[in-house]
């Protein structure tokens, strides 16, 4: 067989094989800790597993419509009007099966030979994959250290050009937990006056887990963007609903319908009962999402605290999400080795920063979504293994 040359342009996640590995070692009788899967280790709310069961108790079986149905895209414009102050017309809302169904759709539309995507890099791998998989120049982003892995405005309006099709920002960031503070997107907004055929993807899929001062800053926020912004969010990370796989978007009056196209072609809708479970997390009681967050900020303190007392690595605190990225620049090797090394000898799994793009090299992801007490013995044992 002959496969399109397209398809060994198609990259992957990492975190996934980190996390087969782990599973094997922990199979083979290893004490493994894993702190390289981005999940929250949260069950789902209770009453929104049981809207889920009461939806299939009273027979929605069926297909639903591909944008999802009314009810749930009605529910996710009250909650971003709530939780953003940005009014959306729910018949601009898609319901999509996870967050990376929304990557794909924005790059497909605009990716192509000749076109340029900019995406942040360290950034979560399927943006840069998928860029490359439509042909298009993938342009990336630098996240800096220095800079708390945000970036300067200005650098970011340095790189478009007359090609430049779409710019996809994420904030609260994966694998960085960086946030762009308002005053750098204050600026990159009034720049991107100067190329109107920019289109802007906004992942937000972290917005409820931030601990900024100014909270999220959301880019529905800038009315003179709007007609060219796609939002990215979902239920995964806020309500700890990973399998589920729901999530959501929202496209501007000019894209909606090329969306939705995509939507029948693809997957023609999502799970009914995991609609219905969406519209119970939205609407029901949020103190689960409020404790995890406040759980998740503890575990900040403790991982980059404990990580900056560990001879030669040094850890920025990070703004949202519920990642830290440590500098590992002092350590001997490469990323990759060190990843391997901690998993392989300590029972440690993390990602190598270069797993999230070259400019992640020096550096390692950790999730702190893993109990205190995990976090605590791990740090145990990479301090003890550098003493």
């Amino acid at each position: 067989m002959q496969l399109a040359n397209k398809m060994h342009r198609l990259g992957t996640e990492t975190a996934f094989e980190v996390l087969q590995r782990a599973e094997s070692l922990r199979s083979q009788g290893r004490d493994i800790i894993n702190l390289g899967i981005g999940q929250p280790d949260f069950k789902s709310p209770p009453h929104v597993v049981e809207a889920a069961v009461q939806a299939l108790r009273d027979g929605h079986h069926g297909y639903t419509p591909a944008p999802g149905i009314p009810a749930l895209r009605e529910a996710v414009a009250a909650d971003i009007l709530k939780y953003r102050g940005a009014q959306v017309d729910p018949g601009h809302v898609l319901i999509v099966p996870g967050g990376k169904v929304t990557m794909f759709f924005a790059i497909l539309m605009f990716g192509e030979p000749g076109a340029e995507i900019l995406y942040p890099n360290p950034g979560f791998p399927i943006y840069e994959s998928v860029i490359n998989f439509t042909g298009a120049q993938a342009v990336p982003i630098p996240l800096v250290e220095e800079f708390d892995f945000s970036f300067n405005a200005q650098s970011v309006l340095d790189l478009l050009t007359a090609n430049t099709r779409l710019v996809i920002l994420n904030s609260p960031a994966n694998p960085t937990g960086g946030a762009v503070p308002k005053s750098e997107i204050d600026t990159l907004v009034k720049g991107l006056e100067q190329f109107p055929n920019a289109v802007v993807m906004s992942d937000e899929i972290y917005s409820r887990i931030c601990y900024a001062d100014e909270g999220h800053v959301s880019l529905l926020n800038y009315p003179e963007i709007r007609d060219r912004l796609i939002l990215l969010d979902g239920w995964s990370k806020t309500y700890a609903m990973t399998g589920w796989r729901m999530g959501y978007s929202v496209w501007p009056d000019t894209l909606i319908e090329h969306a939705t196209r995509l939507a029948i072609n693809c997957h023609s809708c999502v799970n009914a009962s995991a609609q219905y479970a969406a519209i119970a997390a939205l609407e029901g009681p949020q103190d689960s999402v409020d404790n995890m967050v406040e759980t998740f900020e503890t575990r900040r303190e403790i991982i980059v605290d404990g990580l900056n007392s560990i001879p030669r690595i040094s850890c920025r605190n990070p703004r949202g999400a519920f990642y830290v990225f440590p500098n590992v620049t002092q350590l001997p090797g490469q990323a990759r080795d060190i990843q391997n090394s901690w998993l392989e000898d300590l029972g440690v799994a993390t990602v190598a920063g270069t797993s999230f793009g070259s400019y992640g090299e020096g550096y390692v992801r950790f999730s702190y979504a893993a109990s205190t007490e995990e976090i605590l013995e791990a740090l145990e044992r990479i301090g003890n293994s550098l003493a």
